[in-house]
């Protein structure tokens, strides 16, 4: 299995990398979206399995698990498929559904549950679902995005295509959610560039970095617990955007730079161009956003005006009680 897992190396990484335009510093985004299944966690996937599969942790009969709103679902899914194992993706219901559907079409067998944690998002009821199947299967692996370390350090290879597209880079703007990117790219580009500040992006109602959760319906961004691997990351500042910043983002994007990107990318966009409206610069600093997949699958979402306009209700009525 290894050697044809590595045949799909070459499709995953040395992704695009595009510059912006902007007035107060040279904006750079990395498009992530290039990459084998659509999204920056095909890194993360490709990790975690052929670390798995080299362990001895998984065989041909092995039955893989992971909890995921979207991303990593569809990555390890088409890895799956390709490897031709059984693999059970556990998801609620903030996820796309083109995601869904491709799911569907991709897994031995989809699960979704519908009860919200005590934080008011799913993340932990997906966890303990995905606890309950790997005990109840047997010659089962967890792909454990939230502690796996396999996750960041699959990460590690974007830092390297940043290291040799920079001479001089200042900032590096990257969501959060399982934390597998902002860990693996800050772990290993601090070791190199000390200098380079990196900005953690995050959304509220997320409880990543303390604060209070919040119901959520954009997926792909924040989380209901603190993910265990972000321990290993260096962090030099953070931006909390809220869920229509998120939405303004994704438009202003799409308006001001033609490029057609996800929830998590919408956000970086957002924050990195507040970040500078109020942090004064002698000179244009040089940062690198991380979009991290498409557009196409919030076409149901972020991109429809009436489900923007039931979010903001809902955010209101939320508000208000």
């Amino acid at each position: 299995m290894l050697q044809q897992l590595e045949k799909l190396a070459s499709y995953i990484g040395n992704t695009p990398l595009m510059e912006l335009k902007h007035d107060h510093a040279h904006l750079f985004a990395k498009l992530e979206y290039n990459n084998f299944s659509g999204s920056s966690k095909d890194r993360a996937a490709y990790s975690i399995v052929y670390n798995g599969i080299r362990s001895g942790r998984i065989n041909q009969d092995t039955t893989i698990i992971a909890s995921s709103s979207g991303n990593l679902a569809i990555a390890v899914a088409s890895i799956c498929k390709m490897l031709g194992l059984k693999f059970i993706p556990v998801i609620d219901p903030n996820i796309n559904s083109a995601y869904e559907s491709l799911l569907n079409l991709l897994s031995y067998k989809v699960v979704k549950v519908s009860e919200r944690d005590k934080t008011g998002g799913y993340l932990l009821t997906r966890i303990d679902t995905v606890n309950r199947l790997h005990a109840g299967t047997s010659n089962s692996f967890i792909a454990d995005q939230y502690g796996d370390p396999n996750n960041y350090k699959g990460y590690y290879g974007l830092t390297d295509e940043i290291i040799s597209a920079f001479d001089h880079i200042d900032y590096v703007f990257i969501a959060v959610s399982s934390s597998g990117a902002i860990t693996g790219i800050s772990k290993s580009l601090k070791q190199k560039r000390p200098d380079v500040k990196i900005v953690g992006v995050d959304v509220e109602g997320s409880v990543i970095f303390n604060a209070p959760p919040v119901k959520r319906y954009i997926s792909g961004i924040g989380a209901s617990q603190v993910p265990p691997i972000i321990s290993n990351a260096i962090i030099d500042d953070v931006v909390i955007v809220s869920q229509p910043d998120i939405i303004k983002g994704c438009f202003e994007l799409l308006h001001e730079q033609v490029i057609f990107a996800g929830a998590s990318s919408g956000a970086v966009y957002f924050a990195a161009k507040q970040y500078f409206q109020h942090h004064n610069h002698a000179t244009p600093p040089t940062a690198l956003m991380v979009f991290p997949d498409k557009g196409h699958t919030y076409l149901d979402t972020i991109y429809n005006k009436q489900w923007g306009d039931q979010l903001a209700e809902k955010l209101t009525v939320a508000t208000i009680s």
